[in-house]
């Protein structure tokens, strides 16, 4: 079985819930009611994707060799 490695982000919306955008599929977006829901949500709108990628033939993306980092500035 093949591993594949993918960041998510999660925004709270104001009206509540989160946004859950992944970097590496271009317009790969969900949304769940908890963290634990979008995370769920997201995991569902991976396999999507991957499983279309693969059916035209096209190569899979992974964040396997991406770093993250953070910087925080003083407002």
């Amino acid at each position: 079985m093949e591993h594949r490695t993918y960041k998510i982000h999660l925004h709270k919306e104001p009206e509540g819930g989160y946004t859950v955008i992944i970097p590496a599929l271009p317009g790969c977006i969900t949304w769940g009611e908890s963290i634990e829901h979008a995370t769920v949500m997201a995991r569902e709108a991976i396999e999507g994707y991957i499983a279309t990628l693969k059916d035209i033939g096209e190569p899979v993306p992974d964040d396997s060799e991406t770093l993250e980092m953070s910087i925080v500035l003083a407002a």
